[in-house]
């Protein structure tokens, strides 16, 4: 767990950005999966409701290229104005910025579509640096003292990318490194607000890029949870077992608990959905 982070953790659970299950109960995860945590950092918008605002919003206008990061500046601004949460995180991450990376060597800064923008909007127009719209099909638009052009040219400019996470880094594997390449710039930093620890630095850094995260999700992060009680000693051994082996840990936990795949099979939900998924990809070898 990294120092003076306290505050930024109370945000992450008041806000439900992270969530913990209870040590008999793993949440079903999409992939047909089950595991002790999961993350959705850009709830730090201020809610899980504002931030499913956001995107639906994001979605009506992501097609407009080039008026939908001025739109998006504008909401996310006026929610930085209002929010607590949203302007202590927001505050934060300049600081944290400034403290990691000289400003003066920073051309521009990128996000992605669609969560990236969460942040690295509000950021660019306080660090008064212009601002790279990554779209997923590989498009760049560039947006500055209240004007948006289509990008043609970066001439070598130095890139931060701002993300609201990173697990294993494909996005920027698949996209955003290769969308600045294409435009003569080159990505130099990654600050996200949190790293899941899954190889995504590690590939950041293959890349020549140097990766920095306010919050670890490694067991120091846990630890740290325990102590202030926001955890119990069962949830943590869960967690740490995971946090080890994430599939033996939970095809032992399914093992010992044979009745909560039977339970998720038939139930309403879509937990029957992802649990049926478990077992036609046979995730952990329980034929």
């Amino acid at each position: 767990m990294k120092e003076n982070n306290n505050e930024l953790l109370n945000w992450l659970f008041k806000t439900f950005a992270i969530r913990i299950s209870s040590h008999d109960k793993p949440f079903w995860y999409t992939s047909g999966t089950i595991g002790p945590y999961y993350i959705n950092t850009h709830f730090l918008y201020g809610s899980e409701e504002k931030a499913t605002d956001l995107l639906n919003y994001i979605n009506k206008e992501k097609d407009n290229k080039l008026s939908c990061p001025q739109k998006l500046l504008s909401e996310t601004y006026n929610n930085y104005k209002t929010d607590d949460v949203y302007r202590g995180l927001i505050d934060k991450l300049c600081l944290f910025i400034k403290d990691n990376i000289d400003i003066n060597d920073i051309d521009y800064i990128s996000g992605g579509e669609r969560r990236d923008w969460f942040f690295s909007l509000p950021i660019s127009k306080i660090l008064k640096k212009p601002h790279i719209a990554i779209y997923k099909d590989l498009d760049t638009v560039v947006s500055y003292d209240g004007k948006t052009e289509n990008l043609e040219s970066l001439n070598n400019g130095k890139v931060l990318h701002i993300a609201d996470l990173i697990t294993e880094a494909s996005s920027y594997e698949r996209a955003w490194i290769p969308a600045i390449k294409d435009k003569g710039g080159k990505i130099n930093w990654s600050v996200v607000v949190v790293d899941r620890k899954q190889g995504g630095e590690e590939l950041l850094q293959r890349n020549g890029i140097k990766s920095l995260s306010m919050i670890d999700i490694d067991i120091d992060f846990f630890k740290k949870v325990l102590s202030m009680g926001i955890i119990n000693d069962e949830q943590f051994k869960m967690l740490e077992k995971y946090l080890d082996n994430p599939k033996e840990s939970m095809k032992n936990f399914l093992i010992k608990n044979p009745d909560f795949l039977e339970k998720a099979l038939s139930s309403e939900t879509k937990e029957s959905e992802r649990a049926k998924l478990c077992i036609e990809k046979n995730i952990y070898g329980l034929k």
